[in-house]
């Protein structure tokens, strides 16, 4: 049996209840897919983009509904050697990459103010939307996980004094009739790799020339990188620590806040104080 054949066993198989049944219920309880959705997934190198590649055909060919993918990398300056070991990567995973370039990396390497991740970021997902609107694609799917999700909620309390996460899917704001969906919602980073060891697969880890050609501990100006090692603290205290966090999103009790925002206003406890 072929390599690829073996790692998609893997999925349905040994994995199936840390992977595959988390996936298909994020899809099923968020109504990530409808029937005739065209979806671009968009593969950055990681280990969590491949997975999420790997899942989508499986999906595609066993799912109960006809939609159709796309498997899109963006090369935004890669070395020659990252942009090879992705591609060798997709072709021993047997997934059909269509690979377009920009010139991202080169946009933000000399930006002295503010954050260049997060510009890159902000930069990167346009090109996406872009690229897969062009292909005639009306959802881009992201490779992020359960503690991105953890990750993103200890960080709007932390940093930016506010209550929200990262949502399952998300209506493109730029690009019209475009939808953002994250399949592995659900799905624990520490089982993903589990799934890459037992395959003996390795991706890349980051391929940013950014940090690659600078002098700055990436380690210690990663805010998120705080945020992982203070939830891995939280489980050696509880084992439901987590559990709590993400479904804290889920059971916001309106009764019992000072304020919120809904549509871009504001509302105070004390508006409808008296009428109760």
């Amino acid at each position: 049996m072929e390599r690829y054949r073996e790692i998609e066993k893997s999925i349905i198989k040994k994995y199936r209840k840390e992977i595959w049944s988390k996936f298909v219920k994020a899809i099923k309880e968020y109504q990530l897919i409808q029937e005739g959705d065209k979806i671009a997934v968009c593969i950055s190198g990681g280990k969590d983009s491949m997975l999420l590649a790997k899942c989508m055909q499986e999906l595609y060919r066993h799912g109960q509904f006809h939609f159709e993918v796309e498997y899109i990398v963006m090369d935004p300056g890669y070395t020659e050697e990252h942009r090879k070991e992705i591609e060798e990567n997709a072709k021993m995973l047997n997934i059909p990459i269509r690979i377009f370039e920009t010139n991202i990396f080169d946009s933000v390497f000399h930006i002295t103010e503010g954050s260049p991740c997060y510009l890159c970021a902000r930069m990167r997902r346009g090109h996406l939307y872009s690229y897969a609107q062009s292909l005639g694609c009306n959802k881009i799917a992201l490779g992020h996980h359960y503690d991105d999700v953890l990750e993103t909620i200890l960080l709007s309390l932390f940093y930016s004094g506010e209550f929200k996460t990262m949502m399952p899917k998300l209506h493109s704001q730029n690009f019209k009739g475009m939808e953002l969906i994250r399949p592995l919602y659900l799905v624990h980073e520490e089982d993903i790799i589990h799934w890459a060891s037992y395959n003996d697969l390795i991706f890349l880890n980051c391929a940013c020339r950014f940090t690659l050609e600078t002098d700055l501990d990436k380690e210690g100006k990663s805010k998120r990188k705080e945020m992982k090692e203070l939830i891995q603290n939280f489980r050696k205290i509880n084992p439901y620590i987590e559990k709590n966090i993400f479904h804290s999103v889920e059971n916001v009790n309106l009764g019992a806040i000072i304020g919120y925002t809904e549509n871009g206003e504001k509302h105070h406890f004390l508006d409808s104080y008296e009428e109760k």
